[in-house]
């Protein structure tokens, strides 16, 4: 019993030093690429505290949670202040509370969608719109949400005359579909024993916390992505929980295969997220392995593939499947050498380099976002010769090895750094703005949608936040604007459970650490691409599966 108990506190110690280093590395290296633009691994006052957090965090991270446990035992409350409930019962839950939840969240989301009238018409939303309206159709956007949104502009705008209610209508629906998913979870959470407190703040979270009815109210494919993601978290916990019952159900394994294939056709890097996620749900489930819930986890993947192609081949789609999308990383390394150590190349490796990125592209080198950099990538002279590009690539990595890690950081870094600021478009001209002080949210109508607020003040407050001066005024509130917050969190929460031995409560999360996984190789840093991190906290709250 005295082993036993030796190895729970040393395997303790050892989760929260590892949140407490990942915390001090990501706080450091965060504030070093914030204010500085790349790493100084030199500054010796840096690295002091960088140990100082490693220590201050693994101590108190250490306390936390043994005065969280004494707190769940009953024993004291939490911080001296709080009285924990017991443990929480499940209780039944009806179709009736699932309705009044789905109304709450339709009825807060309402003055947000008439003051941003006809709503967040932005990212890419006039090319997806135009894909229809010509029908000339491409890969490039996933040709679900291309069809979706596309087609229901064009059908009320032909019944109505009006782009407006065209576009009013695709987000109202697009509405009702992603507060249904919350409601589902808000649901899902009485069940697990959330109280009447609770449930008002969940869904006071999902259906007023301005990050989230952003997205509920965009146009932009993530809010619907990132709802099945959340979804397919829940459906995951239930299949944990009642591993027989939720296979024997077929409405809900049937719910889970849909949702599965559904995520992916809304985000490409969604796919590739749910197929890695498979081998972990295999070895997880690997005692009492069926050839039912193999069929389940598995045949998305190959749904997926069908009915991707499928449309692709119905549309007549363009395939324009670039390289650049998947070279993001090594195209900015070589355009940060390019850019800062230009002295050090010799001709001929400035000639390779040009010819895959062209030098006017080059030039046009910004830090924190890969755009203007690898739009113009030579696609074909890669697909003809991957050599030289490789070969210079390996090159340089070896004689500049910290540019090469300040390139990939620099576009990455406000994932989980959380005072960074997200204003990655600071001097880019969209249709009705120039970006300045913030590129938090998109913000406007792109044409042929027009912003006509019936709530003038809301307005102005979505305004503020999405691109006005809120993140430089706010410092300390902003932070629960931030993903490095959340990321946070969740680190906190999943190193606890490490040590607790509850995989249970982490296999769940999996798809959506893999999906995280794949945007820090991506361009840059914005909300959009992380949203699913506000969306699944609330599933951190279920403790007993």
């Amino acid at each position: 019993m005295k082993k036993t108990n030796n190895n729970t506190n040393l395997l303790a110690w050892l989760m929260s030093g590892l949140f407490g280093i990942l915390s001090g590395i990501f706080l450091v290296f965060g504030y070093q690429l914030e204010s500085g633009d790349s790493l100084n691994l030199a500054d010796q006052n840096a690295l002091m505290v960088m140990a100082a957090f490693f220590i201050i965090i693994t101590v108190d991270t250490r306390h936390v949670w043994r005065n969280y446990e004494s707190a769940r035992n009953g024993k004291a409350k939490l911080f001296g202040l709080i009285k924990l409930p017991d443990k929480a019962k499940e209780i039944s839950v009806t179709s009736g509370d699932f309705l009044i939840n789905w109304s709450v969240l339709v009825l807060l989301g309402i003055p947000v969608l008439l003051a941003e009238f006809p709503g967040f018409f932005v990212y890419d939303a006039a090319d997806e719109l135009n894909e229809v309206l010509t029908r000339t159709f491409t890969t490039h956007h996933p040709l679900l949400h291309v069809l979706l949104l596309g087609g229901v502009i064009a059908l009320f705008h032909k019944i109505t005359g009006s782009w407006n209610i065209g576009i009013f209508a695709y987000i109202f629906l697009q509405m009702l579909v992603i507060t249904a998913i919350f409601a589902y979870v808000v649901t899902y959470l009485q069940k697990k024993g959330a109280g009447k407190r609770w449930r008002l703040f969940w869904l006071a979270f999902y259906g007023a916390f301005p990050t989230i009815v952003m997205y509920t109210l965009c146009s932009c494919k993530d809010g619907l992505f990132s709802a099945l993601l959340l979804l397919l978290t829940v459906f995951l916990l239930q299949l944990v929980e009642e591993k027989e019952s939720f296979i024997a159900d077929k409405k809900r394994a049937a719910a889970f295969v849909a949702v599965a294939v559904l995520m992916p056709l809304f985000r490409h890097n969604g796919f590739y997220a749910y197929l890695v996620f498979i081998p972990f749900a295999l070895f997880y489930f690997r005692k009492t392995l069926k050839p039912a819930l193999i069929g389940m986890l598995v045949s998305p993947v190959i749904l997926y593939l069908v009915l991707s192609n499928a449309l692709a081949f119905a549309c007549h789609a363009e395939d324009t499947t670039h390289h650049q999308e998947m070279l993001t990383v090594p195209i900015m390394q070589l355009a940060r050498v390019y850019s800062y150590e230009n002295d050090s190349l010799s001709e001929d490796d400035k000639a390779v380099i040009e010819g895959y990125i062209p030098k006017s592209n080059l030039d046009k080198y910004t830090p924190r976002v890969a755009d203007l950099v690898k739009v113009d990538f030579n696609n074909s002279l890669y697909e003809e010769n991957k050599g030289d590009f490789w070969r210079v690539w390996k090159k340089l990595f070896v004689q500049h090895p910290a540019t090469y890690l300040n390139a990939w950081l620099l576009t990455s870094y406000g994932y989980w750094y959380p005072p960074a600021i997200i204003n990655v478009y600071k001097g880019n001209t969209v249709y009705s703005f120039t970006y300045e002080d913030s590129s938090y949210f998109g913000y406007e109508v792109e044409p042929p949608g027009e912003r006509i607020s019936l709530i003038p003040p809301l307005d102005s407050l979505y305004r503020y936040i999405s691109i006005g001066t809120f993140q430089q005024d706010a410092p300390l509130f902003r932070l629960f604007f931030t993903p490095g917050l959340y990321v946070f969190f969740y680190l906190f929460v999943f190193a606890y459970r490490l040590y607790r031995k509850r995989f249970d409560l982490i296999m769940p999360f999996i798809p959506m650490i893999l999906t995280y996984c794949t945007v820090l190789l991506g361009p840059t840093y914005l909300i959009r691409y992380v949203l699913y991190l506000w969306l699944l906290v609330p599933l951190l709250t279920v403790t007993k599966v």
